[in-house]
């Protein structure tokens, strides 16, 4: 038999290969709860399984997509994973405390093609995606590392890669993340991070319900063209019109992201025609301030230019707020993550 990443199968999918192994359904229903619930690290822990399934498993199922090669936590209380995947490659994971808030940052991609030119991990350029194993495994391997009364409470697709860009793998992660007898999350405690690929936004509107974040960046064409090459192909005026006719659920709003960067997109005249821009959507504004790294070329603006930018969004009647870095000390913070192959976090 061929071995499989057992949590690449949602429920349906997994009730499928059970059967096929010649176990009755049930035994599907079992072992999701042991892989999402109980979070077991090794097939002997299923004790309300046979020994022959269990040996089946062990021979057919690899239980466990990552493994954890370094840790490191920020003076914040930030921590940063890096996990080992099973070709080699790495990437990186990062759980923002906030208590009672406990914010898992997930990647979906090993490296990114898009460019951003202000993110690190969009320098190393694009090596794979991630399977759903590989995604749904950070949030088991995170919650089994912390103390048992700690559970995270939030899920947030911000960390390596372009969540759309790996559309079927990423959908399938989050709907084991929102099933019940799964990881049982809300869909109000997932956020999915986009530079805004079109066709896929469509999709997203359509098939899932979870909070949607739009790397925005810029508030016009020309100054989004230098800094994301993605708005060469989809433009402000068409991810505009995209986000108009999103299908959004009642009571939610899109939070658009958008990094200030000194002298580039900070001035209070492109605050004025962010406010244009977002007329007619029902839209939150996350201010963050760049969390520099070497050779990156670009600086924070002072805090008076970023409260004053603020202070033409919230005039506006625009709900925005200035997101404090969090473990930029570990370079966990937004546009930081960098995880290469046998890199290690520590000193």
């Amino acid at each position: 038999m061929t071995s499989v990443l057992i949590k690449n199968f949602t429920l349906p999918q997994l009730e499928g290969w059970v059967e096929n192994l010649d176990e009755r359904p049930f035994r599907a229903r079992q072992l999701f709860r042991q892989l999402y619930v109980r979070h077991v690290s090794s097939w002997d822990q299923c004790s309300d399984l046979s020994k022959s399934f269990r040996n089946r498993l062990e021979s057919g199922a690899i239980l466990n997509a990552l493994e954890l090669a370094d840790k490191r936590q920020d003076s914040d209380g930030t921590i940063k994973y890096l996990f080992a995947l099973q070709d080699g490659l790495h990437i990186e994971a990062v759980l923002i405390p906030d208590p009672p808030r406990h914010t898992l940052c997930l990647s979906s991609q090993v490296g990114c093609a898009l460019g951003c030119k202000f993110c690190r991990t969009g320098a190393l350029g694009f090596q794979r995606n991630l399977q759903t194993a590989e995604i749904v495994d950070q949030v088991c391997r995170v919650q089994s590392d912390l103390a048992p009364e700690v559970r995270i409470s939030n899920l947030v697709f911000m960390g390596m890669g372009e969540p759309l860009a790996n559309y079927e793998a990423v959908t399938q992660a989050i709907a084991i993340m929102l099933d019940a007898n799964g990881l049982a999350f809300s869909h109000r405690r997932i956020t999915l991070s986009t530079v805004g690929l079109i066709p896929q936004l469509r999709r997203l509107g359509a098939q899932l319900p979870v909070n949607l974040a739009i790397s925005l960046h810029a508030a016009e064409d020309r100054i989004r063209d230098q800094l994301m090459p993605i708005n060469l192909t989809y433009p402000l005026r068409e991810l505009m019109e995209a986000c108009r006719n999103y299908l959004l659920p009642a009571r939610k709003r899109i939070t658009f992201e958008y990094v200030l960067l000194e002298g580039v997109n900070d001035s209070v005249s492109q605050a004025h025609k962010l406010v244009k821009l977002l007329h007619g959507v029902r839209a939150k504004v996350n201010l963050i301030p760049f969390n520099e790294y070497s050779n990156s070329g670009y600086r924070k603006p002072s805090e008076e230019q970023m409260l004053a930018f603020q202070e033409v969004l919230t005039s506006a009647h625009l709900t925005a707020t200035i997101r404090r870095s969090r473990g930029s000390g570990i370079n966990a913070a937004c546009g930081q993550l960098a995880a290469q192959q046998g890199e290690k976090l520590g000193p």
